[in-house]
């Protein structure tokens, strides 16, 4: 059983850490408990992932090459009150206060029991519920060049609110791809995605058919990329 309570249902997680191994087992860990949840290896990629959709809490690490969680943090602030919890293998006392000085909202100590990271995120998604319940619409869209689709009614509407016709399969396909923007999604993940009677290869059939609407050269993918050996993945290029 999920030990996600309701005021956590659908939220969305952005997990920026450096650290591949932590950052793949937050993903899947929070995942298994009702979140949906996006990740980023450091601040630059954070920044990619906001500008393209709308978070209800980032967990963030201190220490990251290039810009550090808190300098993140505090540049963050002065655009966005998207609740923060920072991960930190820093003990000292000032540390903290220095985190909490930035705006963070909570403190968790690495090494962290699972359990307790829920129990944190669950109690920042109840401070927060008025705020949430406000921008709940915009949280549903991802936005990528000059395109928004609604990840909730499936609808893909160009720069001047234009909607473009996609079919079911279509649909199915950008969902999953645009609800982990930036993330490198297998065939074998998205055939799932679609349906059970679409294989790996069909993947390839649907892929090329959404870049004919959503690219400027289909020929030269600007959005939907391929990852060869690994799968595809939607950017905001």
């Amino acid at each position: 059983m999920s030990v996600l309570d309701a005021s956590a249902e659908k939220a969305h997680v952005l997990v920026v850490d450096d650290d591949t191994r932590l950052r793949e087992l937050l993903r899947s860990f929070l995942s298994r408990n009702g979140f949906r949840v996006t990740v980023a290896a450091s601040a630059d990629e954070a920044r990619q992932r906001l500008s393209a959709l709308d978070f209800d809490l980032i967990v963030l690490d201190v220490m990251m090459p290039g810009q550090t969680g808190l300098e993140f943090a505090t540049d963050l602030r002065r655009t966005d009150n998207v609740p923060i919890l920072m991960l930190t293998a820093m003990g000292d006392p000032k540390d903290r206060i220095a985190g909490l000085e930035t705006g963070v909202d909570d403190y968790l100590g690495k090494p962290f029991e699972p359990r307790e990271l829920l129990l944190r995120i669950q109690s920042i998604l109840r401070r927060n519920r008025p705020a949430a319940a406000s921008v709940s619409e915009p949280q549903r869209l991802a936005r990528f060049g000059p395109w928004q689709f609604d990840l909730e009614l499936g609808e893909l509407t160009d720069e001047d609110g234009r909607r473009i016709a996609l079919t079911d399969a279509e649909i199915a396909l950008l969902r999953a791809l645009a609800g982990r923007l930036g993330d490198v999604l297998s065939r074998e993940t998205l055939s799932k995605s679609v349906g059970a009677t679409v294989n790996e290869r069909a993947i390839d059939v649907q892929v090329t058919r959404l870049r004919r609407k959503i690219e400027p050269d289909p020929s030269f993918p600007r959005y939907l990329r391929t990852v060869r050996g690994q799968g595809y993945r939607l950017v905001d290029a």
